[in-house]
C-alpha cells in the first residue's frame, strides 16, 4: 500500500473527513431543497462573531486540560518512553495540523451536530431525541477502544449537541472541537513516531476522561451564560419601550417547529 510518510499520511486522512463539509452542504441545497448556509445557523450562515466568542472561551479551559494532564501520572503500566520527533519534523507536522484539523474538526460538526441532528430534529418534538443519536454515532465513528473513551466522546457529542441547539448553531461545538484537536495533534506532532499509531480519542483512559469530561461541562456553562446574557440584552433592547407592539413570531421550518432556540433545522429529504 502507498503511503506518504507519518505526515503525509495524516494529511491525507485530515483531508479525506475535511470534504465532508461541502458534501453536506451540497446535499442540504440540492437534496433537502434548502439553503446551504441552514446547516450552520439560523441565521443562514456560520456567525463569525459568535464563533470568535466561543474560541476565546474554549481557549484557557483547553490549554488548562493540557497543562493538568501534562502534570497528572502516567498510569502504571503505560510506557512514558516519549522521544523528540526534531526540529524539522515537528515544525512540518505542526504546519499540517494547524493548517488542517480545523478543516476536519468543523466537517465532523457538519456530520453530527449539523446535519445528523437537523434530520432527527425536523420529526421529533423532544431535544434529546434528536440529540442522542448522533452523539452515539459520533462516539461509534472513532472506534472501538476503551469504555473510558467511549464514554467520552459520547458526552462531548450530547453535550455540543445540546449547545447547538441551545445556540442556534455549530459555532459553540466547532470552536471546543477545533481547539481540543488542535491541542492534541501539535503535542503528537512533538513526539516521534506519534503520526504513525492508530490511536484515537476512543482509546483514552479514565484519567483522561475525569480531565476532559469537566473541561467540556464548564465551557457549556460558560457558553451558555453568554448566551442568555446576548438573549436579555436583546429583548430589553426593543424600540418603543414597554407599550411597544410585540414582535412577530419566530419563522417556523417546513416541519412547523420554530427556529429560534430549537436549531432542528427544515424537514426537506433527511
Amino acid at each position: 500500500m502507498a503511503t506518504w510518510g507519518d505526515i503525509g499520511d495524516t494529511a491525507l486522512a485530515l483531508l479525506a473527513i475535511a470534504v465532508a463539509t461541502p458534501a453536506v452542504l451540497l446535499a442540504a441545497h440540492c437534496v433537502q431543497h434548502r439553503p446551504a448556509g441552514t446547516v450552520s445557523s439560523v441565521e443562514g450562515g456560520l456567525r463569525r462573531r459568535r464563533l470568535a466568542t466561543c474560541l476565546a472561551l474554549a481557549l484557557p479551559l483547553v490549554l488548562l486540560m493540557v497543562a493538568v494532564q501534562a502534570l497528572t501520572p502516567t498510569p502504571a503500566g503505560e510506557s512514558e518512553d516519549l522521544a523528540w520527533a526534531g526540529t524539522s519534523t515537528f515544525l512540518t507536522g505542526l504546519a499540517t495540523v494547524w493548517i488542517l484539523v480545523p478543516f476536519q474538526s468543523a466537517a465532523e460538526e457538519y456530520v453530527f451536530r449539523g446535519w445528523l441532528l437537523q434530520a432527527v430534529g425536523a420529526w421529533c418534538r423532544s431535544p434529546w431525541v434528536a440529540i442522542a443519536p448522533q452523539a452515539l454515532l459520533f462516539a461509534a465513528a472513532h472506534g472501538w477502544g476503551t469504555v473510558w473513551g467511549f464514554a467520552d466522546l459520547l458526552v462531548f457529542g450530547m453535550v455540543t449537541g445540546w449547545l447547538t441547539i441551545r445556540t442556534g448553531g455549530l459555532e459553540a461545538a466547532i470552536a471546543l472541537h477545533v481547539l481540543n484537536n488542535l491541542a492534541g495533534m501539535s503535542i503528537a506532532a512533538a513526539i516521534a513516531g506519534a503520526f504513525a499509531s492508530d490511536g484515537t480519542a476512543a482509546d483514552m483512559d479514565w484519567v483522561t476522561l475525569a480531565i476532559d469530561v469537566p473541561m467540556v461541562l464548564l465551557y457549556a456553562i460558560a457558553v451558555l451564560w453568554v448566551t442568555r446574557r446576548r438573549e436579555h440584552a436583546h429583548d430589553t433592547d426593543v424600540p418603543g419601550g414597554p407599550n411597544a407592539s410585540p414582535p412577530p413570531p419566530a419563522p417556523q421550518n417546513a416541519a412547523g417547529a420554530h427556529t429560534t432556540g430549537r436549531y432542528t433545522g427544515p424537514a426537506g429529504d433527511a
